[in-house]
């Protein structure tokens, strides 16, 4: 068992860091705490196996709006015992409630900004979907425009083929009238 007291600083408070901190300590078996400190830093106390340990400082050092931390010190030392699991050490009740209210501020602020983006990626696929629609009517157009032709060439084609089959005929007729004049039977 290992132990190291860290110090997170950048923005870290009311930003829900604390928050993010005690919710990666749920799949390692780690006990400890977590709190703000009055210079506008965070406080980590954290005992486990040393690699829970170390996957913590890897999973809590980190820039993800709105959590930026810009320096993070670690101090191990030997472990105590003395922390049956892990919590969040809470100040005075206001600061926490405006803690919270800024953390809220920032949810809807995200939630606002993804859906101008889901907006946004919406007006994309429309006009998109409107382009291959428009697409696909001229290429509508474009197929019964050579449906008709096709219609119109195979009875040009008929009309031209009767009439040299018509003619044919009439020319096989007389070949056999003259042969059968001629005394050749056919």
């Amino acid at each position: 068992m290992k132990r190291f007291v860290a110090t997170a600083r950048g923005r870290v408070q009311r930003v829900s860091y604390r928050e993010h901190v005690y919710n990666e300590t749920f799949d390692r078996n780690i006990s400890g705490y977590v709190k703000n400190l009055g210079t506008g830093e965070v406080e980590i106390v954290a005992e486990g196996s040393e690699q829970d340990l170390r996957d913590l400082i890897n999973a809590i050092n980190i820039i993800r709006r709105p959590i930026a931390v810009k320096s993070f010190t670690v101090r191990w030392e030997e472990a105590t015992g003395e922390y049956a699991d892990f919590e969040i050490i809470r100040g005075e009740i206001q600061e926490e409630t405006f803690e919270r209210m800024d953390y809220a501020g920032n949810v809807l602020h995200s939630m606002d900004m993804k859906l101008d983006q889901g907006l946004q990626l919406q007006h994309t696929m429309l006009d998109r979907q409107d382009q291959t629609l428009q697409i696909g009517k001229e290429t509508l157009q474009v197929a019964r425009e050579t449906k008709e032709e096709i219609v119109g060439l195979r009875s040009d084609t008929r009309k031209h083929l009767d009439d040299e089959f018509a003619e044919m005929r009439k020319e096989l007729v007389s070949i056999k009238d003259a042969l059968a004049r001629a005394g050749i039977q056919v």
